[in-house]
């Protein structure tokens, strides 16, 4: 329960993204790499935005087998439980892709740290236009 817990200090709830057609609309649009993971962002267009903050995650199998993905994609999610609420903005839709070998094995503190930084220059000055 700590992402309601987080989610209600700020205001913002976070969704989780479960259709296909959600995910490839985010990977089509911004894109921001680090070490640990890939961020994929887009702003939901008005009429379909809301005040949630929509995550999905993804690992591929080339990360490993299925417990190495998983354990990847329970980083990720404890990940954004954590960050997002305080820095990603609502009506926005983002998207965390495991990278091979860093998401299970990069720090957490690296990784939050990762995901401060993407966010920040996701949403710079020239991200504001999308």
């Amino acid at each position: 329960m700590p992402d309601r817990a987080a989610s209600a200090v700020s205001g913002v709830r976070l969704e989780t993204l479960c259709k296909r057609a959600d995910f490839l609309r985010a990977a089509s649009a911004r894109r921001q790499g680090t070490a640990g993971f890939l961020l994929q962002a887009r702003r939901r267009p008005e009429d379909e935005a809301g005040q949630a903050i929509r995550v999905g995650f993804t690992c591929s199998k080339k990360l490993g087998n299925a417990v190495t993905r998983n354990r990847a994609k329970r980083r990720l999610r404890a990940l954004a439980r954590e960050v997002m609420p305080g820095a990603a903005r609502p009506g926005w839709d983002y998207v965390l892709v495991g990278r091979p070998g860093a998401t299970v094995e990069r720090g957490f503190a690296e990784l939050r740290a990762d995901l401060a930084a993407a966010l920040s220059r996701v949403h710079g000055a020239r991200g504001e236009g999308k």
